[in-house]
């Protein structure tokens, strides 16, 4: 493998307490290019630690670990100096989990469910590498808007927003419905880069880490409900 295809490989860092699980998934990605596993953790508390020495790009985090769960390790990475830059995949085996809202909360990048094919895992380790959001389709509107319906109040919800432009709120909807830059621009008849800046802004202006936190504010605010 020459230097640069070196430098570009995304390092991952699994976290699940089944040692049968954690085999499979490093067999998959061990087959990959573009990807190599930098460690594994049996628990949240070896998963925040092995994030702090290890600096992976992507910690695919089981939810429900002993010692430290998946949710309170996130918690902890993304509020960690110096791992700005580490994205969590949230793993999980419940479709109807609130625990995996809870997840995005901490300041996880996605998740997807671990009955996913082993192209799915790629293409979610991928997305979230890039800084993109990754939840799953079939639960994220059903899941998010059933937990967020309960504890956010309309007045609070607006003065939230408040900071944000009436292009940046069209934009945080249309993140909120799944939609990526091009379809953003198509729907807005934007170019993709000027999708990408307002996107961008937006995210400068309400303090989220990434897209799946944009996500989750557009569904806490209104902007987008589980029926729309």
């Amino acid at each position: 493998m020459n230097t640069a295809a070196a430098q570009a490989q995304i390092k991952v860092l699994l976290a699940d307490d089944e040692k049968l699980v954690r085999s499979g998934f490093k067999l998959l990605l061990d087959l990959e290019d573009d990807i190599t596993v930098v460690g594994e953790a049996t628990n949240g508390a070896e998963a925040v630690e092995g994030a702090r020495s290890a600096r992976p790009d992507v910690v695919v985090m089981d939810i429900r670990m002993p010692k430290l769960d998946g949710i309170q390790a996130t918690t902890q990475i993304s509020r960690m100096r110096g791992l700005e830059r580490v994205r969590v995949l949230i793993l999980t085996t419940y479709d109807t989990d609130a625990n995996v809202f809870d997840a995005l909360q901490a300041g996880a990048s996605g998740f997807l469910l671990k009955d996913a094919g082993p192209a799915e895992l790629l293409h979610a380790i991928r997305v979230v590498a890039a800084g993109e959001a990754l939840l799953a389709p079939r639960i994220t509107r059903r899941l998010i808007g059933q937990f967020t319906a309960r504890r956010t109040a309309a007045d609070a919800a607006q003065e939230r927003l408040a900071v944000l432009t009436d292009r940046e709120r069209e934009v945080l909807a249309l993140v909120g419905r799944g939609l990526n830059n091009d379809e953003i621009g198509g729907e807005l008849f934007l170019s993709p880069a000027t999708a990408r800046t307002h996107v961008s802004r937006a995210m400068a202006k309400l303090g989220a880490r990434d897209r799946a936190q944009l996500v989750v504010i557009a569904y806490q605010t209104g902007l987008v409900g589980p029926d729309m």
